[in-house]
């Protein structure tokens, strides 16, 4: 039974920074191509950032030098450094796996499987 649990959400003030993190059970994490989805009242969900099973790393560019995604294989744990934080990054922030074979673009990211999702909001 794989499981993702997303937890470090909160509430901050713009300029502040958050950490995310995402511990994985059922499957080992570090074959997967993994990353962040987020989703905005009244929005689509987005993805935000990704990490493949060598560490190439993709991000979208409302996020590129404020956000930075990382992994502990040793831990089944997925990371994301919340820096500069903005108001128009308030959403709920969810973790999730993609296919192993899959590629380190954060425009492609699939949810082959989904954490529950961790508020994060900024003011």
């Amino acid at each position: 039974h794989v499981q993702l649990v997303e937890s470090g959400g909160g509430s901050v003030q713009a300029g502040g920074s958050l950490r995310l993190s995402c511990t994985a059970s059922g499957y080992t994490s570090s074959s997967f191509c993994m990353g962040w989805f987020r989703q905005a009242p009244g929005k689509e969900r987005e993805g935000v950032a990704v990490i493949d099973s060598d560490g190439v790393t993709s991000y979208a560019d409302s996020v590129k030098g404020r956000f930075t995604i990382s992994k502990a294989n040793a831990k089944d744990t997925l990371y994301l450094q919340m820096n500069n934080l903005k108001p128009e990054d308030t959403a709920v922030f969810y973790c999730a796996a993609d296919s192993p074979t899959a590629r380190a673009d954060v425009r492609t990211l699939y949810a082959m499987y989904l954490g529950q999702g961790t508020q994060v909001t900024v003011s």
